[in-house]
């Protein structure tokens, strides 16, 4: 045993072995995202291909349709919607007899084949030096994130090329090293979407005079081959409509996110606005530059070609959605000096370019300008203003790193834990809680109303029969008080009123004051706070998909009054005035008391003072009084809704431990936090 000690190979062997075990794990989750990816794209094209052919490719369409390029004898703008470039008409046009041929497949393969490469050049052109880590999984990762985002689904369903003239830039910054090619690659890039001549300017002041020369001849080369073969559309394009301005949709519609759209929208015109976009444009176009230099002279030229694609949206006149690639691509700088900052600006990019606007923001008319233009933001954001890391800051490689509490011992030993991560001390980034908060209640308001089929038509009969099984329970438990309480509420008026208010006002109100207290008095309890109602909030969401229940107040021959919504007309397929906006069959499980019994459990957990424990747990009792007796859900609704709360605080328990009482820093995370200087020398 001794001579076994000293010769060290035990240890020898227990090193392999944890290395193969971490080999193991890499290669299964390497192979995990791959299938991830490629699951992605079988559901791209499922969905492309299994839409009707007229509904599909409708950009394909410019081409191939019966007023398409092909079928044009004149210019190419005669045809209803092309808005390419005369040289993207020269060199498509011979392609069309063969996607007219065999219309979606080869052109969606090519797109998928396209998407792929462009994730792989990604992945490689990552700045250096990267974990091994790293540089496997970039690939599957940078690909699923592609295919996820809006522009390639949108070039997907509609036919579009926009993919190509980013991937030649790609080719040219990063692959190709001769400058003759490089400059080749990006100006035909250019060639197809004149605003990527910007990319010249980067080239040149980062020292790549040669290849920001060749960019700019093969540009005026293609377009003058162009120009001799088609001069009518060359003047069309270039003089007539100012390089593609006024071609396609209206300049003022959501979907052209350039600021010139933006600045219509707002309702500036003529002179002002037109003003306006070249002042503001030019500004953007120089400090983007300048900013794409600083980052590429430091080592991030992925980075850099991000925000110069960001500074070529904003000044396109026209920018249309499946064109914003460049905006995903700008996910790989490093904001923020705490590890705990890190995920805001990767996981704020992602939701912007994977998430609709309206996912993101609220339907309130105040916000209307930030939702319409959430991604011409996000590109001015990126390309001015976002602190990205410099490589030379000593946060760029270790940021400070996050305090976590000491273990807690568990409380139920018969329980198993799974691994659970630690506690963290320091308070979650407030603006991914906030967009966090947001998305996860948009995609609940969105399966509450697919349960049904996205109408309350379709889930009638359904819900209908559920609430007399439910009424038959109630009625042999002997607690089918719903219809007793209803009409004796109705018979007082401030009763009525009181109720009525506090059914509409305190769900959301109360439950938003607890989280916010907790995030700023107790960071630690606000993390299993929040945990456990988004728990409960999953649990309910399957109750609404499993089990869509009518509620009293829309059960026919129950003779409920809806105190809240008004009478309601039963001759109408959805009726009641709020059936268009949400699912109204979603009762069972009640949030609504789920939510308040998740307030009161927390409020008597965390306060201080019996006195506020008390109120805490009144609220729960009241809500439930008010969704009975306004005829919104049946009793066992809340019995329900109490349920999945036990279940969210259960699974709390099982995932991250149970509650630390009193949380203190261990000296062990104290100890690694590195001496930083104050000042940050990333460029600005």
């Amino acid at each position: 045993m001794a001579n076994a000690e000293h010769s060290g190979r035990p240890a020898e062997a227990f090193g392999s072995t944890a290395a193969d075990t971490a080999r193991t794990r890499l290669r299964v989750a390497r192979l995990g995202l791959w299938l991830v990816a490629a699951v992605l794209a079988v559901r791209q094209v499922a969905v492309v291909l299994g839409t009707p052919r007229g509904e599909r490719l409708t950009d394909l369409e410019t081409w191939v349709g019966p007023n398409g390029v092909l079928h044009v004898n004149g210019s190419l703008y005669d045809s209803t919607r092309f808005t390419g470039t005369p040289f993207g008409g020269l060199v498509l046009k011979p392609l069309t007899r063969a996607a007219e041929q065999a219309l979606g497949w080869g052109w969606t393969f090519g797109t998928l084949l396209l998407v792929a490469a462009l994730g792989l050049v990604v992945a490689r052109a990552l700045p250096q030096p990267v974990s091994r880590r790293t540089a496997l999984l970039a690939a599957p990762v940078a690909i699923s994130l592609l295919m996820l985002s809006l522009p390639v689904r949108n070039t997907l369903w509609l036919g579009q090329t926009s993919i190509i003239p980013v991937l030649l830039v790609l080719l040219g910054c990063f692959v190709v090293r001769d400058w003759r090619v490089a400059g080749a690659l990006i100006g035909l890039a250019a060639a197809l979407q004149p605003t990527v001549l910007l990319f010249a300017a980067l080239l040149w002041f980062t020292g790549r005079r040669r290849a920001a020369a060749a960019t700019g001849a093969s540009f005026t080369a293609v377009t003058a081959l162009a120009w001799a073969a088609m001069p009518h559309d060359s003047y069309t394009y270039w003089v007539h409509h100012m390089a593609g301005v006024g071609l396609g949709g209206e300049a003022d519609a959501l979907a052209n996110q350039s600021l010139h759209g933006a600045l219509l929208r707002l309702g500036f015109s003529g002179p002002l606005e037109i003003g306006l976009f070249l002042s503001l444009g030019a500004a953007v176009a120089a400090l983007g530059v300048r900013r794409s230099v600083r980052y590429a002279r430091d080592g991030q030229l992925l980075l850099a070609v991000a925000l110069t694609g960001c500074a070529a949206i904003v000044v396109s006149p026209t920018t249309w959605q499946h064109q914003l690639l460049w905006v995903l691509l700008a996910v790989v700088g490093q904001v923020g000096k705490r590890a705990s900052d890190r995920y805001v600006w990767p996981v704020a990019v992602i939701l912007v370019m994977t998430l609709p606007a309206k996912m993101m923001l609220p339907n309130m008319a105040a916000l209307y300008p930030l939702r319409d233009n959430a991604v011409l933001l996000a590109a001015v954001a990126a390309a001015t203003v976002v602190p990205f890391l410099a490589r030379t800051s000593p946060y760029y490689r270790t940021p400070i790193p996050t305090e976590y509490a000491r273990p807690v011992p568990t409380r139920w030993k018969h329980v198993p834990l799974l691994p659970f991560p630690k506690r963290v001390l320091t308070r979650p980034n407030l603006l991914l809680e906030l967009l966090l908060i947001r998305v996860t209640y948009a995609a609940y308001q969105q399966v509450r109303l697919g349960a049904t089929g996205g109408t309350n038509t379709g889930g009638r009969a359904r819900a209908e029969d559920h609430g007399r099984q439910i009424l038959d329970i109630e009625r042999f438990l002997h607690i089918d008080i719903e219809h007793w309480a209803n009409q004796a509420v109705v018979k007082v008026g401030w009763l009525r009123d009181f109720f009525d208010f506090y059914y509409e006002s305190f769900h959301f109100v109360v439950p938003l004051s607890v989280l916010a207290l907790l995030y700023w008095r107790r960071p630690v309890d606000y993390r299993w706070a929040r945990s456990s109602l988004g728990f409960a909030t999953l649990l309910a969401l399957v109750g609404f998909w499993l089990y869509p229940l009518a509620p009293p107040r829309l059960m026919p021959n129950l003779g409920v009054i809806d105190t809240v919504h008004g009478v309601q007309d039963f001759s109408e397929p959805d009726y009641g005035t709020l059936t268009a906006l949400t699912n109204q069959y979603a009762a069972m499980p009640s949030l609504h008391f789920g939510w308040s019994l998740w307030c009161g459990l927390v409020i008597a957990i965390v306060a201080p003072k019996w006195w506020m424990k008390a109120l805490g747990l009144l609220h729960p009792f009241f809500t439930v009084s008010a969704i009975v007796a306004t005829g919104n859900h049946w009793v066992l609704d809340a019995a329900g809704g109490a349920l999945v709360v036990g279940g969210g605080f259960g699974l709390s328990y099982l995932l991250m431990g149970p509650r630390a009482r009193f949380a203190t820093a261990t000296a062990v995370t104290r100890a690694a936090e590195p001496a930083v200087p104050e000042r940050d020398p990333a460029p600005r």
